[in-house]
């Protein structure tokens, strides 16, 4: 057993094995690094592995076992929405904290009943990682202090954003949402997700329905506009 001397009183120091093992999934080397530096400053935490895409961290997390993983939503060649699903399908023991740029007023609730655990923006004070990171393992529940308010906004009626009723749409419509809005037909979406043309058609029809849209022209529109929006979170 190691031991150390600090003002004459005798301390065990914890092996490394005991420390909580943090995973990092970011397509960005600087975030990672930075965070993993935070982390690493902890006495009772490091970082166990890091990557930049969905498939490695499943492979990467499968073999290290972290007891939690920070997790950013848009991922080198890959989804991090997609990743946490996964996640919860083959190792719902990981506890998920997604931390991005993303508008947190929609995703904080999508990330959460993908599996996450928390949310938290890349703009909060990097004290929070900390704080949010002991919260959940905790069991606790962890949102930043702006996705706490526009959530009780919206409870009580408040007016919320302008891509509110994006909101509405399952995950399969907003998929479906994403791709018309990066330029792809009915039938190149239909080959990508591997379902009919007329699947593609039923999914338009109710995202045509849920955002108040009456012709393919203004579905067309709003896609395009709502990808132009994410790309600047």
């Amino acid at each position: 057993m190691n031991k150390g001397q600090q003002g004459g009183d005798e301390f065990q120091v914890a092996p490394s094995a005991a420390k909580v093992r943090v995973f990092l999934v970011d397509d960005h080397p600087v975030v990672r690094q930075g965070i993993a530096m935070l982390i690493d400053q902890e006495i009772d935490m490091c970082v166990c592995g890091e990557a930049d895409n969905a498939d490695d961290a499943l492979a990467m997390i499968n073999q290290l076992k972290p007891d939690l993983a920070i997790v950013d939503l848009s991922l080198k060649d890959s989804s991090g929405l997609e990743l946490i699903r996964d996640l919860q399908i083959r190792d719902p023991r990981v506890v998920v904290l997604v931390l991005s740029m993303h508008d947190e007023a929609f995703y904080a609730e999508r990330v959460m009943r993908a599996g996450a655990r928390g949310y938290m923006t890349k703009d909060e004070g990097t004290e929070k990682v900390i704080e949010g990171i002991r919260l959940l393992l905790d069991g606790q529940v962890y949102v930043s202090d702006r996705v706490a308010a526009k959530m009780i906004g919206k409870l009580i009626g408040g007016r919320a954003s302008n891509w509110t009723k994006v909101g509405c749409l399952t995950e399969r419509e907003l998929e479906v949402f994403e791709l018309i809005g990066s330029g792809l037909g009915t039938r190149e979406i239909a080959g990508k997700l591997h379902v009919s043309v007329k699947t593609i058609e039923s999914h338009r029809e109710h995202i045509k329905e849920k955002l108040g849209l009456a012709t393919a022209t203004e579905l067309l529109k709003n896609a395009v506009q709502w990808m132009q929006f994410e790309r600047k979170c």
